[in-house]
Parts: C-alpha cells; structure tokens; sequence
C-alpha cells in the first residue's frame, strides 16, 4: 500500500500549509511572532503522529491478546538541547532535537501484561 500526503502553500499566511492526507484536508502553520498561528506547527503535528502510531499499535496489541485496557494516552514533549548534554549523541556541537514520550495505560491489567505493551 502507497500512501502520498501533499503540502502546498495556501498564501494565506507567510508559512500557513495546507496538508492533504488521503480525502483529508488540514492546514499547519508556524507560532507567533514567525507564523499566524493558525494551526499546529510541524514538531506539533510529528508529535501527534508518532503518539497516535504509538496508542494504536499498543491497542491492536491488546486487542489481540484479549486484555482489558481500557485507554491508552501517549504525551510527547518536543525540545532543543545542547549536544554537549547528551551522553549518547553522535555529535557534541550545536543543539539536537529531543522528545519525550510518556504512556499511560489504564485498565485491569497486571504487572506483566502492562510490562508486555510497554515493550
């Protein structure tokens, strides 16, 4: 299966983007001051991809197991910090981007099942 996602400029805004995934339709833009602010920046909308991939693969996984979560809420935290803070990053100069993933999964699980979608 192939997937395409166009992103074209809408002129309506100096960095405001329409996106189209499939039949839907959204736009992005930059923050203030840089953008209008019109709609999640770029970061905000990888952010969103990489928790929803995340909810839905430790769903399908639970599906199939027959184990009862109940919900799964995925919060991710973009941020910039300096190379020369990271101890395992391949380069020690100028800033690396860095996200934070934290899962939460709720339900009348145990231990090792809980441990088993972590994973």
């Amino acid at each position: 299966m192939t997937t395409a996602v166009t992103v074209t400029e809408t002129g309506s805004g100096t960095y405001t983007q329409e996106i189209a995934a499939g039949r839907h339709r959204f736009i992005a833009d930059e923050p203030l001051p840089v953008g209008g602010d019109e709609a999640p920046n770029p970061y905000d909308l990888v952010l969103a991809g990489l928790g929803a991939c995340t909810s839905m693969t430790v769903r399908m996984y639970a599906k199939r197991k027959g184990w009862p979560l109940k919900q799964v809420r995925v919060t991710l935290r973009h941020s910039r910090i300096h190379a020369k803070d990271c101890e395992a990053c391949e380069t020690t100069k100028g800033m690396i981007d860095q996200i934070d993933r934290e899962i939460e999964l709720v339900g009348d699980l145990d231990d090792d099942q809980r441990q088993r979608l972590m994973d």
